[in-house]
């Protein structure tokens, strides 16, 4: 028999990477190795890192030391790193942080397996030298879907598939060029799909494009192929996912392709929603906005990248609209959909930024009645073009900014929830247990980011089961529902 072996993938981040941990999993239970919860079971541990911004670097690098501690007692042999953080530094993340015994990026990905094994053996395998990934694809988007780069979230066509008659139980099989190996890691109702990697926006305070490369987006059949596969696994909800979905089918030939995509998906056996995530507010189109409010199944949610509503900043940002603008959107949603979604992200402390500049973001998230806000004090990030700006605000007033606004946030946030009572939503319970009771989430909530449901009861309750609530209270974003059953038992 072949020697057991054993890892365990730990994912900080977001859901993008939670796939991408997902698609790792695939190619290793493909090639034999066992995958396992708990890193302290695991030959190996596989950190997943974030380096999207310095708290979330921080909690990679955290996350890689507690499990190097692993090493001096448990079954953990080695601990790699990959993931953003990973590909972002490369070589330096590895002379900075020798307790990883691997500093793995992007084009490690289709060969993860023999690296690992290469490490576990006691073998180095050379960390890579950072690159702008943005280089790697034609500029054009129409060139770019039959370039041989590696994209998480698709697979290389350099990388032989298995025939699906090989694959362990439980691995989704290749149904194209680019699509992916995946093994899911959990058994959550709800699942992510990617629709695309990279973008082409050059925000001055964003460094992902640098590391993540230009947008590419996935072909229909291949996700609809990887959503019929979910479904069999018992998913419910599939929340799209990529750095920015309103550009979805650019390169395809198609700006439209989403609004073709999402009945489709709708359709797919199984599948109770679709939910579409990171939005630009500058390339909502009248037809999107029509599909997201009126396709049965598909989520009347909008999770719009707005990061700020004065003029000024958001031109500094290198970012289009304001206050005026972005409350007219919100109201051509509202209009065709009352109950829709709406949450967003702000900077603040941005440089430049004065009072004036953010009295006008008060005045947005007042007007906005978002469901969800996250609020994030300014912070300079290397490679960006907002490091070299003049003007920069002194620490202790971006962080007084950022307590003001976060307090508005959480005012505003739980008005909004106390304004959907007496409202009945499609809830889908995502657990039942002793201590928590049951949970769920309605159709204007997305798993981690925003609030939840909590049901006054738990019986006759799964996870996976929608239902039809009505919200009788609110704890703060979160909503308290009951049972429509239950509700017209009680009349």
């Amino acid at each position: 028999m072949p020697e057991r072996r054993t890892v365990a993938l730990v994912t900080l981040g977001c859901a993008r990477n939670e796939v991408d941990s997902e698609e790792l999993a695939g190619r290793l239970a493909a090639d034999g190795w066992e995958l396992v919860q708990d890193a302290s079971d695991a030959d190996v541990a596989v950190v997943n890192t974030c380096g999207f911004v310095e708290a979330a670097k921080k909690d990679s690098v955290d996350a890689l030391l507690e499990a190097n501690d692993l090493k001096d007692h448990g079954r953990t042999q080695a601990v790699v790193a990959v993931g953003c953080m990973a590909e972002r530094y490369g070589k330096d993340l590895a002379e900075a942080l020798p307790e990883a015994d691997g500093v793995l990026g992007f084009d490690d990905y289709a060969d993860i397996s023999d690296r690992l094994q290469t490490i576990l053996n006691g073998g180095i395998h050379a960390s890579h030298t950072p690159r702008d990934r943005r280089k790697l694809l034609p500029i054009s988007p129409a060139e770019r879907q039959d370039a041989a780069v590696a994209l998480p979230g698709h697979a290389q066509e350099a990388a032989p598939a298995p025939a699906p008659e090989d694959l362990p139980d439980g691995v989704a099989p290749v149904s194209g060029p680019r699509a992916p190996l995946r093994r899911r890691l959990g058994t959550s109702p709800v699942a992510s799909v990617k629709l695309a990697s990279g973008c082409d926006r050059r925000c001055s305070f964003c460094a992902i494009p640098s590391f993540r490369g230009s947008f590419i987006s996935r072909r229909p059949s291949d996700v609809l192929q990887e959503t019929r596969w979910l479904a069999e696994q018992g998913v419910k909800e599939v929340m799209l996912v990529s750095e920015n979905n309103t550009s979805y089918g650019k390169d395809l030939g198609d700006i439209r392709l989403l609004e073709t995509l999402l009945p489709e998906l709708a359709d797919v056996e199984g599948i109770e929603r679709i939910r579409v995530s990171y939005l630009q507010p500058a390339e909502m189109r009248p037809g999107l906005i029509d599909v997201l409010t009126s396709t049965p199944k598909v989520a009347p949610y909008f999770d719009l990248s707005f990061q700020h509503s004065a003029p000024g900043v958001l031109r500094a940002m290198r970012r289009f609209g304001d206050t005026d603008r972005f409350l007219e959107l919100l109201d051509t949603i509202r209009n065709k959909a009352p109950q829709a979604g709406a949450r967003s992200n702000f900077i603040v402390g941005f440089p430049g930024e004065t009072e004036a500049d953010l009295a006008e973001l008060e005045r947005f998230l007042t007007g906005a009645r978002l469901d969800a806000i996250g609020v994030f004090g300014y912070s300079d990030e290397e490679g960006t073009e907002a490091v070299g700006y003049e003007n920069k605000l002194d620490a202790d007033v971006i962080a007084e900014r950022l307590a003001h606004i976060s307090q508005l946030a959480e005012e505003l946030t739980s008005q909004r929830a106390e304004e959907r009572l007496g409202e009945s939503l499609q809830v889908l319970v995502e657990s039942v247990d002793d201590e928590d009771g049951a949970v769920g989430r309605a159709a204007h909530q997305a798993p981690e980011t925003d609030g939840q449901v909590l049901f006054t009861t738990r019986d006759g309750l799964v996870p996976g089961l929608m239902v039809e609530a009505k919200v009788v209270g609110t704890e703060g974003v979160d909503l308290v529902a009951e049972c429509s059953e239950l509700v017209e038992a009680a009349r």
